[in-house]
C-alpha cells in the first residue's frame, strides 16, 4: 500500500510533518518486521525522558505466530478482530515504584507514555504504523506477561506493522480507517 500523506495542512512554522503523519490504522499487512527494525523501535523508546532517569517502562512483545496468538487472547474481541494481522504485538507496563528509593513513582505512566510515543514515531520513520489499545482483559494480561500487579501497571497493548488496505478489514471497521481529526489548539493548550 502506498504511504499515506499527512492528514492535515500544517504551516511550515508549526510542527514537523512526522507529528501529523502519525496515526493509528487497524489494517495491517501480516508480513514479518525485520529484527533490526523491531529492535530500533525499542531503542527509540529507551531514549525517552523520565523522572530521575528511572525509565520505568517495560515493553513485552511477540513476533512469533504462537506468541502473537497468546497476546491476541488477552485483547477484547473488538481489538482482536483487526490486530490479528499485526506482525508485532506489544504490551507496555510501568513500574509503580522508583528503583532508587522504592517510593511511589506518580510519574511512571507519564514517562511510559513518552517511551510509547518514541516507539510510535520510530515506527513511522521505518514505514510502519503503531496502534495503541486500551481494550484488553487486565487479569489475563497480567497472567500472560507474568507481571505482579503490585509492581507494574499494564498501561496498553500495541499493534505494529505495515499498513494494509482498508478492504482487508471487517466491513464495519472500514469506514473508520482514516486519520482522526484533532481538537482545536485552544482546547488543548491555554496561556494563563
Amino acid at each position: 500500500m502506498a504511504e499515506s500523506k499527512p492528514h492535515g495542512r500544517v504551516p511550515e512554522w508549526a510542527v514537523d510533518e512526522m507529528f501529523v503523519d502519525r496515526w493509528s490504522p487497524r489494517s495491517f499487512v501480516s508480513e514479518p518486521i525485520p529484527d533490526e527494525q523491531v529492535h530500533a523501535l525499542f531503542e527509540a523508546a529507551r531514549w525517552a525522558p523520565s523522572c530521575y532517569n528511572d525509565q520505568p517502562w517495560l515493553f513485552l512483545y511477540s513476533t512469533s505466530e504462537e506468541g502473537r496468538a497468546r497476546f491476541l487472547s488477552t485483547l477484547v474481541d473488538a481489538n482482536r478482530r483487526w490486530a490479528k494481522n499485526a506482525p508485532l504485538l506489544v504490551y507496555v507496563a510501568a513500574r509503580r515504584r522508583f528503583r532508587r528509593n522504592d517510593k511511589e513513582n506518580r510519574h511512571a505512566a507519564f514517562d511510559a507514555g513518552a517511551a510509547w510515543v518514541s516507539l510510535a514515531f520510530q515506527a513511522r520513520k521505518l514505514g510502519l504504523y503503531a496502534h495503541g489499545m486500551a481494550g484488553f482483559r487486565k487479569d489475563d494480561a497480567y497472567e500472560l506477561l507474568g507481571l505482579d500487579e503490585e509492581e507494574y501497571h499494564i498501561l496498553a497493548a500495541i499493534a505494529v506493522g505495515r499498513r494494509g488496505e482498508p478492504s482487508a478489514l471487517p466491513e464495519d471497521l472500514r469506514k473508520s480507517e482514516t486519520p482522526s481529526g484533532r481538537k482545536p489548539h485552544g482546547d488543548v493548550a491555554r496561556e494563563l
